[in-house]
């Protein structure tokens, strides 16, 4: 896959690639209406956006997965609106917030999906697609004829990412995508996810020669398919605080990785009602300082905003400062450890007030990773 040159202004996709009219009919279209999420805009962020990359499309507003779906497209444009975007895709006409790089997601290549997933997954759940809306497991991931296009460019916007960051374009990024990725398992979408974004990212980051890949996932359901795909690899450290018991089952401590991974997958359990402490203990008190022992060179973020306290998918009570908080420790830890390399994607996050003051926050930390 080529990795497509930032804009910094004008208009940041080709012809034709800009939302449809369904997207915007239904998350409502910030060209005519800017300030209408009431997310905020750019103020607080000017002039400290230089070393970090934004990366979405207006594809990803389009996969749609029927009415009352938690998992929609105002959860992005939410998300975008909080980081100065004037658009869905990011700002067409003016001058990106000040330091800001956006760049337009490409699609993946299908070799790096397969480099993760099974030759089976994409072809399934293209034809499902084609088919139209479409249910894709025994819970509630549904499709509709624009879903497998959004979940290319969520892929390859993930590895265009990591691209810039190993590169040295730019020390840091935040991947605005979606559908979101660390349910997807080895042959199956799952739980909202259709491909694994974070674990393509992570294996691509091998393929590079990066010997010691990070994956810190703290959104409040556990990424089972993120520790299945790595629960053998010692080369890739899975490491995840979450809700505990809540969907999927599983993340118990005791789970530790198998054969030559046991030790490279860790898992921090919180009970309903957890709060701001008990996460940025778990995070600052077990996570990263066993995760130090690792030595990773390269972070990866699974970055999910459901354990906030105002989500309607979790008992936990996570506020927009805790957010902050843990954001600060990893990217702390990302320039003691790995270079400040660190590139965050967007996973959870259900209350969109919420979800755009924590995912604010979350990128006020990235661009401290220089």
């Amino acid at each position: 896959m080529e990795t497509p040159q930032p804009r910094r202004s004008g208009p940041p996709g080709a012809p034709g690639d800009g939302p449809g009219p369904r997207a915007r009919e239904r998350a409502g279209d910030p060209r005519r209406n800017p300030a209408a999420s009431g997310a905020g805009g750019s103020a607080g962020l000017a002039g400290s956006l230089a070393p970090t990359g934004i990366v979405t499309h207006a594809a990803c507003l389009e996969h749609y997965a029927g009415p009352g779906h938690p998992e929609c497209p105002e959860r992005l444009t939410a998300v975008l609106r909080a980081l100065g975007a004037e658009t869905e895709a990011g700002p067409p006409d003016a001058e990106c917030p000040a330091g800001t790089v956006w760049l337009q997601a490409p699609r993946a290549d299908l070799a790096a999906i397969e480099a993760v997933h099974s030759t089976r997954l994409a072809p399934a759940i293209q034809a499902a697609c084609l088919g139209g809306r479409a249910l894709l497991d025994d819970g509630d991931t549904y499709v509709c004829s624009e879903s497998y296009t959004a979940a290319l460019h969520a892929v390859g916007g993930t590895l265009a990412a990591v691209e810039h960051v190993l590169a040295g374009t730019w020390k840091s990024a935040f991947v605005a995508v979606r559908p979101p990725g660390h349910h997807a398992e080895e042959s199956a979408a799952m739980g909202f996810c259709l491909f694994n974004n974070v674990a393509v990212a992570a294996r691509a980051l091998r393929a590079r020669g990066v010997e010691r890949v990070a994956i810190v996932d703290f959104d409040v359901h556990h990424g089972n398919g993120t520790q299945h795909l790595f629960e053998r690899d010692p080369t890739i450290f899975y490491g995840s605080q979450h809700q505990y018991p809540h969907y999927p089952g599983t993340g118990a401590a005791s789970e530790r990785g198998l054969g030559p991974g046991e030790g490279t997958t860790l898992n921090c359990p919180l009970p309903a009602g957890s709060g701001d402490r008990e996460w940025l203990e778990a995070l600052e008190g077990r996570l990263l300082r066993e995760l130090e022992q690792f030595r990773p060179q390269f972070l990866l973020i699974s970055a999910g905003f459901d354990a906030h306290r105002q989500d309607p998918l979790s008992g936990t009570r996570v506020t927009t400062e805790g957010f902050r908080e843990m954001s600060r420790s990893l990217v702390d830890f990302a320039r003691s450890h790995c270079g400040g390399r660190v590139v965050s994607v967007l996973e959870g996050g259900y209350h969109l007030s919420a979800l755009a003051a924590s995912a604010r926050v979350h990128v006020e930390q990235l661009l401290r990773a220089v």
